[in-house]
């Protein structure tokens, strides 16, 4: 089995242990020299107002809104004060996906009622492949508790629901439900809603005994990305391999703003229209963890943007049960795939024009409504 997260990242800390410091970043990444480091996120820009991207979901933001007031609804005062916090919080940005201390209510913490409606907002927020994804991760957590003998560390109920601001149609407010391997990101204004930095990881890739012996969480992202390397000619495989090592995780990591140095990697402009096709599909794997509306919504401004300006790139081996990476990035969208050992996966999306609701708030503040970009 490929290392666990908390075995290589010392800000993940154990509980009586001092908490990551906000912002902290895992351990540094292990690069060749054709896959430097992004540089530091810049400062916040000006209004960025991405077409569509505002638009986004009015289905899913009127589900998400009624689903959460009924959670907050169903809370006593004290678990109210710990699942409510402010919009302008500086929690609602400080995302991560190791095991840490965090703000919100833990399902743990929760009775039978309230994870209940904690979990029905789940599946307002996400498709149900990607509400069954969700439920395996969770799943995985108790399996990894197992085989590291550690179930008080690796326990499911340290997931944790926080509600940012007062759920409704208009003014901004967000949730994030968030845990080991799981950091889902909703921010929502006048009717839209925006989903990401969106992050699941698997650990084990493939659970390798017991009752759920065979179980591959995140399968699709893992096969799909193999047999789109494969389905390379020998000169497109040479410019989609951009290092013979996998980094250790994610490039990105849980930046605030994604942010890589360049266009690395095969750009679809040299692909056949059948291998397009492909990228696509793997593509949709992840667009399709939500609603079809939001879906749809991001499909959709990938394609405007152009396909052909999509880039795959690849690291590490090629074989099964090895460290291998993969990217696909675009003008529009991020997605990293890293799978350590072959047998640890970490993946996101990212919308790098509306992460944490950026061209959302942006255009909500410039069509008059007085609510800023970001606290």
């Amino acid at each position: 089995m490929a290392t666990s997260c908390n075995s290589v990242r010392p800000q993940e800390g154990r509980p009586g242990e001092p908490a990551a410091a906000p912002g902290s970043q895992p351990a540094s990444v292990e690069r060749s020299s054709a896959q430097s480091a992004p540089p530091a996120s810049p400062g916040p820009p000006g209004l960025v107002l991405a077409p569509g991207a505002a638009a986004a979901g009015r289905a899913t933001a009127e589900a998400i809104a009624a689903s959460a007031g009924a959670f907050l609804d169903g809370l006593d005062r004290g678990a109210r004060g710990r699942a409510q916090l402010a919009f302008e919080s500086g929690e609602r940005e400080d995302w991560h996906y190791v095991p840490r201390r965090r703000a919100g209510l833990a399902l743990g913490d929760m009775g039978d009622r309230e994870r209940g409606a904690a979990h029905a907002l789940l599946r307002a927020g996400l498709s149900p492949d990607g509400y069954r994804k969700l439920e395996g991760v969770l799943l995985l957590e108790g399996i990894l508790g197992g085989i590291e003998g550690s179930p008080a560390f690796r326990d499911p109920g340290r997931y944790h629901l926080a509600v940012f601001g007062e759920p409704g149609r208009e003014a901004p407010w967000g949730f994030r439900f968030e845990g080991h391997h799981v950091s889902l990101n909703f921010t929502s204004a006048a009717r839209a809603v925006a989903t990401t930095p969106a992050f699941l990881g698997a650990n084990p890739a493939e659970v390798p005994s017991g009752p759920r012996k065979g179980l591959r969480v995140l399968a699709a992202e893992e096969d799909l990305g193999r047999a789109f390397l494969a389905s390379l000619t020998p000169a497109q495989r040479q410019r989609a391999v951009i290092a013979p090592t996998a980094p250790l995780d994610i490039v990105t990591a849980a930046s605030r703003r994604a942010a890589l140095a360049s266009f690395d990697g095969l750009p679809a402009a040299e692909m056949t229209p059948a291998q397009r096709a492909a990228l696509l599909r793997l593509l949709k794997v992840y667009a399709r963890n939500f609603p079809d509306d939001v879906a749809r919504a991001h499909l959709d401004r990938i394609e405007r943007a152009g396909v052909e300006r999509l880039h795959f790139a690849w690291a590490g081996s090629a074989a099964p049960k090895q460290s291998h990476y993969y990217r696909i990035h675009g003008p529009t969208h991020l997605i990293e795939y890293d799978n350590r050992g072959g047998d640890h996966i970490h993946t996101v999306f990212r919308d790098l024009q509306d992460d944490f609701g950026d061209s959302l708030l942006a255009r909500h503040l410039h069509e008059g409504h007085g609510a800023g970009r970001r606290p």
